[in-house]
């Protein structure tokens, strides 16, 4: 209600909401749609968002932008809906066409102001400088990089995530988890980055399996909020890595939600990366106070990627995807490879070194 209000006594005519049907159906959208209406701004409701949203989502989202005119856009819901509303307020105000916003700092003039009000605690996307938006024929994933489309405000509200189911509460949480550590083993890491990046790992750490086990825990899921944020905050200046390359072709190619191939992906990546970043991980095991402050940096290193794990199996995540098919791998690695050099990783992955770890996560 207060992002709401905020927004109200901005110079504001037309609100465009993105969101999702199911929060539409369960009245969230309706809360923040009220007070809006109270306050005199005009409010137009953009409900076409799903998983992993494509240039068709956006289209359709701007289109409505732009025959009604909206001249503020509020998101609601996780990093789908944030991502889709980033998107939509970059093209707005230049030449209208979402495919023209890939890359980075491709939004010459400024995007029509943006609010958001996340849903899930795991993207980050309410404070980070990206989106990622798909092809609906290659689903090949693409990235607008902008520090322009950075929402200006945001609503943390626990009690809108008090009702996610245990599942998506752990995929979401391990998505966060993910953005931290990648943040810390990143060749662009820094004091401030490391700063947010172990916040958010000690955070993870100790909410999500309360936050899992009674989704009703307010201060729980509070703390997965905060830590979300601070998690976004740290890959803003580190950026991702070789999980991200490599979820990114599990999502496109079979639709596993973004959160559940970072979980699956990750324990096998920190393996493949433990000889050039055992001394970071190690640090890690120190934070969460893993084993023996006298063991060796190699057993710290493996004692920080087994806690990992062992958070995939206390959510019953496991450790294999199903949905791979041997076929697929080699396609699945040469995109994930290329992606992944692009990313400043501790270690660069080569197409076999790729096949491996994917196949790691056969059934």
């Amino acid at each position: 209600a207060k992002l709401c209000e905020h927004i109200s006594r901005l110079d504001v005519d037309k609100v465009l909401i993105v969101t999702d049907k199911p929060l539409v159906e369960l009245g969230i959208v309706a809360k923040a749609a009220d007070v809006l209406t109270a306050q005199g701004v005009e409010v137009i409701i953009y409900d076409g968002v799903l998983p992993d949203p494509t240039f068709d989502l956006v289209e359709a989202g701007l289109s409505l932008q732009q025959q009604r005119q909206c001249d503020c856009v509020l998101a609601i819901g996780g990093g789908s809906a944030i991502d889709t509303a980033k998107t939509i307020a970059a093209a707005a105000t230049n030449g209208a066409n979402a495919r023209a916003m890939v890359g980075y700092f491709k939004a010459k003039v400024l995007p029509l102001p943006l609010f958001a009000i996340p849903t899930t605690s795991g993207t980050g996307s309410e404070v980070t400088f990206g989106a990622v938006i798909s092809d609906a024929t290659t689903h090949e994933k693409f990235i607008v990089g902008d520090s322009k489309i950075v929402p200006k405000a945001v609503a943390l509200d626990p009690e809108l995530i008090t009702g996610l189911p245990p599942a998506i509460t752990a995929a979401t949480g391990m998505d966060a988890l993910t953005h931290a550590v990648e943040a810390c083993l990143s060749s662009w890491a820094s004091p401030q980055n490391d700063a947010y990046a172990e916040m958010a790992v000690k955070m993870i750490f100790k909410n999500l399996p309360i936050a899992y086990a009674n989704g009703a825990d307010i201060e729980a899921r509070e703390q997965m909020s905060i830590a979300a944020y601070y998690a976004g905050l740290a890959i803003n200046g580190a950026a991702v890595g070789n999980v991200h390359a490599i979820a990114h072709q599990l999502g496109a190619w079979y639709g596993t939600p973004h959160g559940l191939a970072n979980a699956l992906v990750m324990p096998e990546v920190l393996r493949f990366s433990k000889d050039v970043a055992e001394a970071r991980l190690a640090q890690l095991a120190d934070l969460l106070e893993l084993g023996k402050r006298s063991d060796s940096t190699s057993i710290k290193a493996d004692n920080f990627i087994n806690a990992v794990a062992q958070l995939n199996q206390t959510f019953d995540i496991g450790d294999k995807l199903d949905a791979i098919e041997d076929k697929d791998i080699t396609a699945i690695a040469e995109r994930a490879v290329k992606e992944g050099a692009g990313y400043p990783v501790p270690k660069l992955m080569d197409q076999q070194e790729c096949e491996e770890i994917i196949r790691a996560l056969c059934a």
